[in-house]
């Protein structure tokens, strides 16, 4: 039977695996989590945003933290664990899994641009679901992206991508290319990885709506 779009948020569970590690210098181990963790929890949140339709879901690493998952995670979202080794495992396994249960289009978001539009992200899920693109992008600023959806499982479309690069998001554009896949790109957004962009974001005057939980965080250090 097929089923609506689903929507997963790529997510490490705070505590439980390291995370925001370029951010250790400038706030320490504790705070840059303590950061994640709201990132994490506003993102979740703005799912509530999508249309009531799509499914919500976070796909969480590492598997065994699946208790620690559920207390964070709001009622409408399901979990789904992560499998796989590196990214390029792990992403396609989410891919995988959810085109298994029938869905008609997946779309995988991430958990580290918290002022991001959630316009952006349906409007991804509608040009799947409708034949618009076998895949849409959407494009960070640092070279990778925030979003990548396809419109049926596309096991080849990630080997080989150099993760966490500048030449992320055109090595993903150029496999599409070869494997003769229609691709959409949504607007550009920024995430947080790096001390200029925490400060991007300090001074991005959405944050108050977009995230307030990270807007809060942000208030403590500025305090």
């Amino acid at each position: 039977m097929t089923r609506p779009p689903a929507v997963a948020v790529m997510a490490k569970v705070p505590g439980a695996a390291p995370v925001k590690s370029r951010l250790h210098a400038a706030l320490g181990p504790e705070r840059a989590t303590e950061l994640y963790r709201c990132f994490l929890l506003d993102r979740l949140d703005g799912l509530a945003a999508l249309p009531s339709f799509i499914r919500r879901v976070v796909a969480f690493s590492p598997p065994e933290a699946a208790d620690q998952m559920a207390a964070l995670a709001p009622p409408g979202v399901d979990l789904l664990a992560q499998r796989g080794d590196g990214l390029t495992g792990r992403l396609t396994g989410v891919f995988d899994d959810l085109f298994e249960d029938g869905h008609i289009a997946v779309v995988a978001l991430d958990s580290d641009s918290p002022t991001l539009p959630m316009t952006y992200v349906a409007q991804a899920a509608a040009v799947l679901a409708h034949g618009g693109a076998d895949l849409v992008i959407g494009p960070s600023d640092d070279g990778g992206y925030y979003l990548v959806g396809l419109d049926r499982r596309r096991p080849k479309l990630f080997d080989g991508i150099p993760w966490s690069t500048s030449e992320t998001r055109a090595a993903t554009l150029a496999r599409a290319r070869d494997l003769g896949l229609s691709a959409l790109l949504l607007p550009r957004w920024f995430d947080v990885d790096t001390p200029e962009d925490l400060q991007r974001l300090c001074a991005d005057p959405a944050a108050r709506n977009a995230a307030p939980r990270t807007a809060a965080f942000l208030a403590t250090l500025a305090g």
